[in-house]
Formats: structure tokens, sequence, C-alpha cells
């Protein structure tokens, strides 16, 4: 069993930053591919970034450059650090866990991110 929980959503400025965490609980998080996905008010879920067990990284062109993702496999985490943060980026932000052999995705419950003056 795979628990996830984000942490460090807030309000900030624009062009202000923050930066996400995501605790894994559970077995082999080493091997999974992670990610983060955010949804707005009346928007899809949209994939923000992923990062392989080999530590590739792949970033939505709306974030390229302003975020970045990286994991610590010593302690269980990954990270979202963004910056330069716009009003459209605010949403709901979701940590996401892919089982590497059954391909079952597992979700954190979320954290709330608002860029507003």
């Amino acid at each position: 069993q795979v628990q996830l929980v984000e942490s460090g959503g807030g309000l900030v400025q624009p062009g202000g930053s923050l930066r996400l965490s995501c605790a894994f609980s559970g077995s082999m998080f080493s091997i999974y591919p992670m990610g983060w996905y955010r949804q707005a008010p009346g928007k899809q879920r949209e994939l923000v970034a992923t990062i392989t067990r080999t530590f590739i990284t792949n970033y939505a062109d709306s974030v390229k450059g302003r975020f970045t993702i990286a994991r610590d496999n010593a302690e269980n985490t990954v990270y979202l650090q963004m910056n330069s943060l716009k009003p459209e980026d605010t949403a709901v932000y979701y940590c996401n866990a892919q089982h590497p052999i059954a391909r079952h995705d597992y979700w954190g419950p979320g954290t709330q991110v608002t860029v507003s003056s």
C-alpha cells in the first residue's frame, strides 16, 4: 500500500516562490515514476512535471524554466520548486506515483496554491 501526502501550499504574490513536498509512504520508492499535477477551478487536471527512477525530468511548456522537480530517495520525498509564480498557476496541486509493474496510480489529497495580489 502506497500513501502520498503533499505539503507546502499557500498564498503568494505574483513573482514569488513556493516549494511543495510529497511524502511517500510504502516500499520501493526509488523505482516509482513520480509526478506533479494540478487542477484549477473549471479546468481539467493537467500534468506539471514528472521524474523517473533515473532522474530524467519532463515539464509542461507552461512551467519550463520556472519550476523544478526533484526526488530524494533517501527521504522518500519528491519536491516541486516553483519560482516566478503567475496568477494562472493557481490550482490544487497533486502528487502522483505510478506502480512500475501494475501501472496503478496513487494520488495524494492535494495542496492549494493561490497566486494573487
